[in-house]
């Protein structure tokens, strides 16, 4: 099966060259896979035999809606989109006055292990192709009728652990004759692997890097962050200021507020000495309950910000949307397993 919705602008060029087509064909067919097409037989410029070679090499499989769940709050639509091999991922869309927002899975599954996401229950079960990182975001436009203009690397699995297709994703929804949205409307988020952060630091992109960070302290980290335990927070902070070094874009640390664990002043005065005199952007999150963990929202959301930007912090809360649906990462996807009896 060739994996055609994977390929660069070029690599389809070749394909169909290779296939006694003339060179134009490749953008053509990037731009018909580009606009969600659910079948070759939409393809009306290409002529049969090449529609008819795509069919053979696996046709272009379309992401199918296994769940749809639309928040009558604000209208966040969550989405459980069925992959051709029958795994499930979720996806959802954001509503915000100055545009629309998807927020993306990277992986079917999670390997990370955080205590507090439903996500990695289960584990990880594969990387998803660049191909299927796309068509979340076409497919998710498409469904809605509400053009996209944000994307977030957030939802299921840690994008850094799938770094050459995400970044074969990067290459293709950047692209002028595809969805077209520039870097500095992609945010990537990470629990903070180290190597993976060093080399997109290399790679000069003006995308918005966001670390998963929940705790200022080893101890902390590590009981709610397993990935922590392998190099620590002195380690991920240096591995951060090496990026804003090289990209001079700032970092936003992602902070889920859990009661008792890591909302403390305590806490609040350790984060404050990790990041002063750094460019940096605090983002405190209302944790999402999980059926499955005895973790609490925190209470201190407010204090904990007010002691920061007593500090000279950038600091502010998320503001929680979706919140009459399954909007938190892994529920949708967790619930549909049980539903089929998959079990954990």
């Amino acid at each position: 099966m060739t994996d055609l919705k994977s390929m660069t602008v070029e690599e389809l060029t070749a394909w169909c060259r290779d296939q006694g087509q003339p060179a134009f064909r490749g953008k053509q067919l990037f731009q018909w896979l580009s606009r969600g097409v659910a079948s070759t037989e939409e393809m009306t410029d290409l002529p049969k035999s090449l529609r008819a070679k795509i069919d053979q090499e696996g046709g272009i499989a379309p992401l199918r809606v296994e769940r749809k769940q639309v928040s009558k709050l604000d209208g966040t639509i969550k989405y459980l989109w069925r992959l051709s091999d029958g795994n499930c991922i979720e996806t959802v869309l954001m509503r915000y006055h100055h545009g629309n927002s998807v927020c993306i899975s990277s992986q079917v599954g999670c390997a990370m292990g955080c205590a507090f996401c439903a996500s990695t229950i289960g584990g990880k079960v594969r990387n998803l192709t660049a191909g299927e990182l796309l068509d979340q975001v076409i497919f998710t436009q498409k469904d809605s009728g509400h053009p996209i203009s944000n994307i977030v690397l957030m939802g299921i699995g840690e994008p850094l652990d799938n770094y050459d297709n995400v970044r074969r994703f990067l290459t293709l929804v950047n692209h002028p004759d595809g969805l077209n949205i520039g870097m500095r409307h992609i945010s990537l988020s990470t629990c903070g692997l180290i190597r993976g952060i060093d080399r997109l630091a290399e790679e000069g992109l003006q995308l918005t890097l966001s670390v998963s960070l929940h705790a200022p302290d080893d101890e902390t980290r590590s009981a709610l962050m397993p990935v922590n335990r392998g190099a620590g927070v002195a380690a991920l902070f240096e591995a951060c200021r090496r990026y804003f070094a090289k990209t001079g874009r700032r970092i936003s640390y992602e902070y889920a507020m859990i009661e008792g664990v890591n909302d403390t002043p305590r806490h609040a005065a350790l984060l404050a000495d990790q990041l002063e005199g750094t460019v940096a952007h605090v983002n405190l999150i209302p944790l999402n309950h999980v059926e499955e963990s005895p973790l609490k929202p925190s209470t201190h959301v407010a204090a904990f910000q007010r002691q920061l930007e007593k500090r000279g912090i950038t600091a502010t809360v998320r503001r929680r949307l979706g919140s009459d649906i399954d909007a938190s990462c892994g529920q949708l996807r967790r619930k549909a397993l049980k539903d089929r009896g998959a079990g954990a």
